[in-house]
């Protein structure tokens, strides 16, 4: 055992040693150079020329708290606002930076218990926001619970700090099986039907755009936030996985008419070289806070080289395209990925926006799934099949469920690659889905 304390995303495998990389492409201690076919922390791939210039300049700035200005901060600040936000400014107030999604949504969300004095938070269905206070409780994949997973009845998960309601999530999928397409959902004002007693309960619901494979919806959006303002209840965006890139446009929550309280940003945010996020009010937000001390502090938040990266990674998504370059490419996606599932009876559903897409695969009910077994799980050994063929596919610790997020950068022709791969890996789910079913009949 190493020194090392090892997490892994694709449950019950050993992750490959990386040991460099360029552009869309992994670099591997085995000598093998794979397609980067999974990874929302890494926008412009690996190597970007001007982040990394941007950041050896940054090497030289002073280590300055959150509780002290810094010019960088500001300058960042009002390049994501000239940038990600145009447009916005009839409701956007302020950001704060911060370390991490995870922290950012914990942050969100205590900000929203001390606005509205009630402890209550709401999510919906499947949905992931992080590993950190509050947004552990609102992550309710079981399978990511903060504890630990061990075979055996082994598994010690450690207890809820505030009360969670869930609401159902959208649907919205590109592809059907026969079998799902015959589950007909009721219509969305019956499946939210008890959702106002549960929000008027709640601090906020907070709304992601990827997790567990739901994406946005806009009329699913618009009845949430319409439900939570007659309650009293914050509505906060997650958008850690889509903000400024991934989506296609700089937000997702754009696909709809109403606008949240509050924004959370991460992941990609620092170019893929700097771990940093960010929690942008609303005006209205923004007023109550006016006059206040925000009694929430971190040492390294708004740290120099973090504004730095955050500056030039915008930068790069304005002066490159990366926005109508994802938008262009989310139609070969969507058309792509339809024809590979109608072509693999072990696929039941695939849904996604820009360069995010969910393949899910028929198999056991994720609701049931703790990552807990000494077996790979299906969805893990068909990516570990397609790193065998030279891409990464990631599956999130999912049982049944695969997604692709490759860089923004990737071109068409590796776009195609990294599909082809996928499709050649998917026949190792239709054995073992094809098996099943006769083995039921």
């Amino acid at each position: 055992m190493g020194r090392l304390l090892r997490t892994g995303l694709n449950a019950g495998t050993e992750a490959p040693q990386v040991v460099g990389g360029e552009g869309v492409h992994f670099h591997l201690s085995d000598g093998r150079k794979v397609l980067d076919g999974s990874n929302t922390g890494g926008p412009l791939g690996h190597g970007h020329p001007r982040m990394a210039e941007a950041l050896r300049e940054a090497a030289g700035l002073p280590m300055v708290s959150e509780g002290w200005n810094w010019r960088g901060r500001d300058k960042a600040a009002e390049e994501l606002f000239e940038v990600a936000l145009k447009g916005e400014e009839h409701w956007a107030g302020a950001v704060r930076f911060c370390l991490s999604g995870s922290e950012g949504n914990d942050i969100a969300l205590s900000l929203s218990q001390a606005l509205t004095g009630r402890k209550a938070i709401a999510t919906r269905e499947r949905a992931y926001h992080g590993l950190v206070g509050l947004s552990r409780d609102v992550t309710v994949q079981p399978h990511w619970h903060g504890g630990l997973a061990a075979p055996n009845g082994g598994t010690k998960v450690p207890p809820p700090g505030a009360k969670v309601h869930v609401l159902p999530a959208p649907e919205g999928a590109t592809y059907l099986s026969a079998t799902e397409a015959a589950r007909r959902l009721p219509p969305l004002d019956e499946r939210l039907a008890g959702a106002a007693e549960k929000l008027r309960d709640s601090a906020a619901v907070i709304i992601d755009y990827t997790q567990g494979g739901y994406y946005h919806d806009g009329a699913y959006q618009d009845a949430v936030a319409g439900i939570a303002r007659r309650e009293g209840c914050l509505w906060i965006a997650d958008e850690v996985v889509t903000g400024v890139g991934r989506s296609g446009r700089p937000f997702a929550f754009q696909g709809g008419d109403t606008r949240p309280d509050i924004v959370t940003l991460g992941k990609g945010l620092g170019g893929g070289m700097v771990s940093v996020a960010a929690i942008v009010v609303s005006k209205d937000v923004a007023a109550e806070l006016d006059g206040k001390s925000w009694q929430n502090y971190g040492t390294l938040r708004g740290h120099p080289m973090a504004m730095a990266a955050v500056s030039a990674y915008l930068g790069i998504v304005r002066d490159e395209g990366l926005l109508d370059r994802v938008k262009a490419l989310e139609g070969l996606y969507a058309r792509r990925l339809s024809e590979i599932a109608a072509r693999h009876p072990s696929v039941s559903r695939v849904a996604g926006q820009g360069l995010h897409w969910t393949i899910e695969l028929h198999g056991p009910d994720w609701r049931n799934w703790l990552a807990d077994t000494t077996e790979a799980p299906i969805a893990s050994r068909v990516a570990g099949h397609a790193l065998g063929a030279g891409a990464v596919i990631g599956t999130s610790g999912e049982q049944v469920s695969l997604f692709l997020a490759p860089p923004l950068i990737i071109s068409e022709a590796e776009s195609e690659r990294l599909l082809s791969i996928l499709d050649d890996s998917l026949f190792l789910a239709d054995r073992e889905h094809n098996a099943t079913m006769e083995g039921a009949h």
